[in-house]
């Protein structure tokens, strides 16, 4: 039963609520052993769903904040054996939905089987791989993450036709990562207008699978603004930012209190 349990972490956010925040930061920044406590101090704050992102040497969708966040914890001494054995004690604290964010190359690395259980063993809800195609992951991964109830989470672009939006929304679980722009990750001010007519293209296709907008969402206006055309919103570099210059439990909980208030 606890397989089940954790299978459906995600999908019992989603039937909560319409305005999840999901809030991203790297394992092991700005000190090695902060992963957990971040992670306590989130929930408490009232984040609804949190993404450990794993350190790699290049990460391509990552814009510098979360670059230099993913250097400085792998001089840090994080590595995904680091981070899994940080995640034994996960569930001791932490409540609500936890996904990791990675690369594929350090994954398969790793081995693909051993990672899914790894994940199952710890409570990893849902995984983000921005780089793995994903007809390869359903010819060769699929059956794995399935098995351990873990959901893979695809991304969508404003340059992702429609007909990849309608075969990604037939293949996912868990939910759809709507990128807001074409660009690589970073906290911006404001939404553009484009965005906004992208936003509302996404909303109109009537997707299966519950979104939530990531990439350049950095404060409440951007937030509220995501959560009018989808399901919520990731924030990333803004939180990061915000760990550079004071990761105490209280300045977290008073980050995420601007973002929710």
């Amino acid at each position: 039963m606890e397989k089940l349990t954790v299978m459906n972490r995600i999908d019992h956010v989603f039937i909560e609520r319409n305005d999840t925040l999901n809030v991203y930061f790297t394992a092991g920044y700005p000190v090695l052993d902060d992963t957990i406590s971040v992670a306590r101090s989130l929930e408490e704050a009232g984040a609804d769903m949190l993404e450990i992102g794993i350190p790699f040497s290049d990460p391509v969708a990552d814009g510098p904040t979360i670059q230099e966040s993913s250097q400085q914890a792998l001089e840090n001494g994080m590595t995904i054996e680091v981070l899994f054995g940080q995640l034994k004690s996960l569930r001791e604290h932490v409540t609500i939905p936890v996904l990791l964010m990675g690369y594929v190359n350090p994954i398969i690395q790793y081995g693909i089987e051993r990672f899914c259980d790894k994940c199952a063993e710890v409570g990893i809800d849902g995984v983000i791989v921005p780089d793995l195609p994903m007809q390869e992951y359903l010819d060769h991964y699929e059956a794995n993450f399935k098995e351990k109830g873990i959901h893979n989470i695809f991304l969508i672009s404003p340059n992702t036709t429609e007909t990849r939006i309608r075969e990604i929304d037939e293949n996912s679980s868990g939910f759809i990562y709507v990128v807001s722009s074409s660009s690589i990750t970073g906290a911006k001010t404001g939404v553009q207008e484009g965005q906004l007519a992208y936003y509302q293209r996404i909303q109109e296709m009537k997707l299966k699978n519950r979104r939530l907008i990531g990439f350049g969402i950095s404060d409440k206006e951007t937030y509220q603004t995501a959560c009018k055309y989808a399901d919520g919103a990731i924030i990333g570099s803004a939180f990061i930012k915000q760990l550079k210059n004071d990761a105490s439990d209280s300045a977290i909980k008073e980050f995420v209190k601007g973002i929710k208030k």
